[in-house]
């Protein structure tokens, strides 16, 4: 990061806000040491006289910073709480395509989302023209796992429903790839999450999820995917998790072909104050 010492006022306000104390005054005017900064951009956000700026434009182009403006920023607090309580995971999509300009905003989300240190870990691969085959590799990788189960006189009843809901999911694979589909639910976008550290990568996940709903997509987590990535390397290759990256998220994302009505009721939040 770099200071323009002829608008720097020397206000103090990014030394006080930078978190790994890189900032100090020099003659009454801000001097940033670049040896502990982490680029978070702290600095460059709360300089009054936008004295700050980046001094890498390739990684970090200051073409993307804006002013503060109310009118865009800001979000009633009701508004947001109802458009939380609204969302829905969506298993019923239309067979149209997801704008390539669309999936970039949902992208985006993720990209702006905070992680720990400003490592920004989380990356994406995005699927669509691969579907079927991931498709066939989470079967057969669920399949199997169902063999076992039921093989397993100690697998609880509840998840013996899920087995056979699996091998009946891979029988009717094979019979016909393009029928029924109770895995993707023939959604036309796979966006898989992964991150070094979970909590970055679910974060990211979680941002990008409002940004579908916001542009009148809808998206499901498939918590069928994670089970078989666990159990598959050839699966993680294909889906490109390489070492030390952790698998957080799979999105499938399409237009809803259903309209809620709604909101629903959940139970009371467990709360402890201590």
């Amino acid at each position: 990061m770099r200071v323009d010492k002829e608008k720097c006022i020397g206000c103090t306000l990014c030394t006080q806000d930078c978190i790994v104390s890189d900032i100090e005054m020099v003659d009454g005017k801000s001097h940033i040491k670049n040896e502990t900064c982490i680029k978070c951009g702290h600095c460059i956000a709360i300089c009054p006289v936008k004295a700050i700026s980046s001094d890498d434009e390739e990684a970090y182009s200051m073409d993307e910073v804006l002013e503060y403006d109310k009118e865009k920023f800001d979000i009633d607090p009701e508004n947001l709480m109802n458009f939380m309580k609204f969302r829905r995971s969506v298993r019923l999509f239309k067979n149209q395509d997801v704008e390539e300009e669309k999936i970039q905003e949902i992208i985006g989300a993720g990209k702006y989302t905070q992680t720990g240190s400003n490592t920004q870990d989380v990356s994406y691969v995005i699927v669509k023209n691969k579907l079927q085959e991931v498709r066939k590799m989470v079967l057969e990788s669920l399949n199997a796992m169902a063999t076992q189960m039921i093989a397993d006189e100690n697998t609880p009843k509840q998840v013996i429903v899920y087995a056979h809901m699996w091998q009946k999911m891979y029988k009717d694979f094979l019979e016909n790839p393009d029928g029924e589909d109770r895995l993707f639910f023939k959604a036309p976008v796979l966006v898989v999450v992964k991150a070094n550290r979970v909590l970055n990568g679910a974060l990211a996940a979680s941002k990008m999820e409002l940004m579908v709903n916001a542009l009148g997509l809808g998206t499901y987590f498939s918590g069928f995917l994670e089970r078989a990535v666990a159990v598959n390397p050839e699966l993680k290759e294909l889906l490109q998790i390489g070492q030390g990256e952790e698998f957080v998220a799979a999105m499938l994302i399409g237009y809803p072909r259903v309209q809620y009505k709604r909101t629903v009721p959940r139970k009371a939040a467990k709360v402890t104050v201590i």
